[in-house]
């Protein structure tokens, strides 16, 4: 079958791959995607997909993702992985926001309560308008990350 991305690497480049092999340098993934692209370099073992696919123990569209990649977007960026631009969820408070959140918590807790609970200072958040709604489980996080 004929392949419609071709990979081709430098002697750089293959060098790179198989310290990153060697080394295991990386995330478990980088080094799957240094192994498969050292397999399918035309200049070299040129496998074909079906066989990295079966030696690397993943799917013949993950070895076409990778050529792909290579050729459309370039050597580094397929070793690496794409980086996201934005979180996939945006941030529900701000700094001074968490900051509020954190004082009020350190602040004594109403008449009848000898400690804040989540809850109670979720309520107590929303009632001081720091925000206009917020979880018991944001709060959480934003004490968390506090200690």
């Amino acid at each position: 079958m004929h392949k419609k991305y071709v990979v081709r690497l430098t002697d750089e480049e293959r060098g790179e791959l198989q310290l990153v092999i060697k080394k295991l340098k990386g995330s478990g993934q980088k080094v799957r995607r240094a192994q498969i692209l050292l397999k399918a370099d035309a200049d070299g073992p040129n496998w074909t997909d079906q066989q990295i696919a079966e030696a690397f123990s993943c799917r013949t569209r993950t070895v076409e993702g990778i050529r792909q990649r290579l050729v459309e977007r370039g050597f580094q960026e397929t070793l690496d992985g794409a980086q996201r631009p934005s979180p996939p969820t945006a941030k529900l408070l701000d700094g001074k926001q968490e900051a509020r959140i954190i004082a009020t918590r350190l602040g004594t807790p109403p008449k009848g309560y000898a400690n804040w609970s989540l809850r109670l200072l979720a309520r107590k958040v929303v009632e001081l308008k720091i925000v206009d709604t917020v979880s018991r489980e944001t709060v959480r996080r934003t004490l968390k990350k506090m200690a």
